[in-house]
């Protein structure tokens, strides 16, 4: 058998398909992102925000339960399995969307959505980590997760113009059916498993292993459980993007194309900027970069609620996917810093809990909070929790060098 190497270098080919993988990953979830509050209005005259969201709701509970079992079967089931099973589940997805005739086939589509993305953007997450080794973790975040979010960012854009030039449905999903079969043949018959990496790794490593795996991830580890609620927090707020951004735009008489540039500019931001910010969290304190990026997004979140000109929205959502891009990939490497080896995966699972659940927790409060006291009270509430998040890093999280 080949010898065994850690590094980007030494792994480049198959680091560098996991890469186009994962940007396949963001991709189906960039066909919801655009589109599917108007779909809620137009077709099945949905008016309540809690209801519109709802979607949402489903789909950051079901991910966030599978990131947590892709993680503890990492191990035992093997990541290619479970990378190619994810995309197996795609494959009904953008035929529900393009058919549905209730609002609940949605809700069904965003079920499998769930799994899909708990299982593959999980599982190419761990295999890079397990590819590169120590010393390029934040670089390979940085580049998985730009891959990832700089297709969602650019596949809501192409939607949200397909949606405007030819209707709502089905023209924008048919990108679906091309991501799903490109995936899944890519990852069944290219992609190799990473286990054997992580024997080498675990051979040299120093770290000791936790005693509870679960709690000492979810808050009892003053690291780990820092970065788990900045987590949720940063997922919370993004829920509250996805849903309810796009019927902010709306109520301030921005029209279909224009909101989907707005709505772009977020994640495309968010994915370039990881370009850089993923090597700097190599070189950098990872603490200063979680507390700057979060407080980043808190204040772009407030200000918000005072915006009114396509420019204003346009400059708040850059501020926005500035901080999203300094922590979002921190998060992870900073995770891989903490955990020993062979309990990594189950860590980075349980995080991914955490994290997913913001967007369902997210999309709830902003939901309930916009129908009863009004839109800017939402955004204004979870810019503050956001702010809040920030300051727990701060007071409660240590440096590595420290640790």
């Amino acid at each position: 058998m080949k010898k065994v190497q850690l590094g980007l270098k030494e792994n480049w080919k198959q680091f560098t398909l996991l890469v186009i993988i994962n940007a396949f990953v963001g991709g189906m979830v960039g066909l919801e992102r655009t589109i599917l509050p108007e779909i809620a209005e137009a077709d099945f005259e949905i008016a309540a925000k809690t209801a519109i969201l709802s979607f949402i709701i489903v789909f950051g509970v079901v991910k966030a339960i599978t990131n947590y079992f892709t993680g503890a079967l990492a191990n035992k089931v093997g990541r290619k399995n479970l990378l190619t099973i994810g995309w197996l589940i795609a494959l009904p997805i953008p035929f529900i969307l393009i058919y549905a005739t209730s609002w609940n086939w949605i809700i069904l589509a965003n079920v499998l959505l769930g799994i899909n993305q708990g299982l593959t953007w999980s599982s190419t997450v761990v295999m890079k980590i397990d590819l590169v080794g120590e010393r390029n973790r934040g670089l390979a975040m940085g580049l998985n997760e730009s891959a990832g979010y700089l297709a969602v960012g650019s596949v809501a854009f192409l939607t949200g113009w397909i949606a405007s030039e030819y209707g709502l449905r089905p023209y924008p999903f048919y990108l679906g059916i091309a991501f799903a079969v490109i995936g899944l043949l890519a990852s069944w018959f290219l992609v190799k498993d990473t286990i054997h990496h992580v024997t080498v790794e675990t051979a040299t490593s120093k770290l000791p292993q936790l005693k509870n795996i679960f709690w000492d991830t979810t808050w009892l580890h003053k690291n780990l459980g820092s970065i788990s609620q900045a987590g949720l927090v940063n997922n919370l707020n993004d829920g509250m993007v996805w849903g309810l951004f796009p019927i902010l735009l709306a109520t301030k008489h921005f029209d279909l194309q224009q909101i989907g540039k707005i709505v772009a500019i977020y994640p495309i931001i968010w994915g370039l900027g990881q370009l850089f910010t993923g090597k700097l969290a190599d070189h950098l304190d990872k603490k200063k970069m979680l507390f700057w990026g979060m407080l980043l997004q808190g204040i772009a979140l407030i200000i918000m609620i005072f915006a009114s000109t396509f420019l204003h929205y346009a400059l708040l959502s850059i501020v926005l996917g500035t901080g999203t891009a300094i922590v979002y990939q921190t998060f992870l490497a900073a995770i891989a810093d903490y955990a020993h080896p062979q309990q990594r995966t189950e860590c980075i699972g349980i995080f991914r809990l955490w994290r997913d659940l913001g967007y369902a927790i997210g999309a709830l409060l902003t939901g309930i909070l916009a129908d009863s006291l009004g839109i800017h009270w939402a955004v204004g509430t979870i810019g503050t929790i956001t702010i809040i998040s920030s300051f727990i890093i701060a007071f409660r999280m240590t440096s590595k060098q420290s640790a």
